[in-house]
């Protein structure tokens, strides 16, 4: 598969793009810094951009089979770059007739099915004590994947870790059995597989190992 890749220099966005590259897929890596991928490969193409140039990104996704996104606001400014930026993924994936998405955001970004517990409540009452605006952020842009007309997926994900892949992953919603961490390797891993499976379309689950 031709993917593309937002958030590629990132801790897990640098495994997605390993992994991909290991599975034989094609790669377009987008990135304010391409230089931190710091890794070269037949199948990869590097691309420097912003999330606020529509053209360099339209030109990133242009020929994709799907676009897989693990950004994450860098601050918590209320410059909401990551909900700006997926409004411009949105509108290329339009123009250009990619269907297929895939992002990830945090378990505090809730969803209809989840039950969560005490313990998930407090978490989410911190977090929107202390990165109010990076919890408005991932709503906002989780917000615009669902009312989009694309075949998307969101992969909401708990404390993550650089432990080594399990391999095992707990799929679920908050209170429904999945538990607090997962490694970024597994993270990776379960978006990845995400690009030709759709057996979560238009869906929100949480992973975890």
């Amino acid at each position: 598969m031709k993917l593309t890749i937002f958030g590629a220099t990132g801790r897990t966005g640098r495994l997605l793009v390993e992994q991909a590259l290991a599975a034989g897929h094609e790669v377009t890596a987008f990135a304010r810094n391409p230089a931190k991928l710091e890794q070269t490969h037949a199948l990869l193409r590097a691309v420097q951009g912003d999330l606020t140039n529509a053209a360099q990104i339209e030109a990133a996704i242009q020929g994709a089979d799907a676009v897989l996104s693990v950004l994450g606001p860098s601050n918590n400014q209320a410059t909401f770059e990551i909900s700006r930026g997926m409004d411009l993924i949105l509108s290329a994936m339009q123009k250009t007739g990619v269907r297929r998405l895939v992002i990830s955001a945090g378990a505090g970004v809730r969803d209809p099915q989840d039950k969560p517990g005490v313990f998930d409540k407090m978490i989410g009452a911190l977090l929107k004590a202390t990165s109010r605006n990076v919890v408005e952020d991932m709503m906002q842009a989780v917000a615009k994947v669902r009312a989009c007309d694309r075949d998307w997926t969101i992969v909401r994900v708990p404390m993550l870790t650089d432990d080594p892949a399990k391999g095992a992953i707990k799929i679920g919603y908050l209170g429904g059995g999945v538990s607090t961490r997962i490694s970024r390797a597994d993270m990776a891993a379960f978006i990845l597989k995400q690009a030709s499976d759709r057996t979560y379309l238009q869906q929100a689950p949480v992973i975890s190992n």
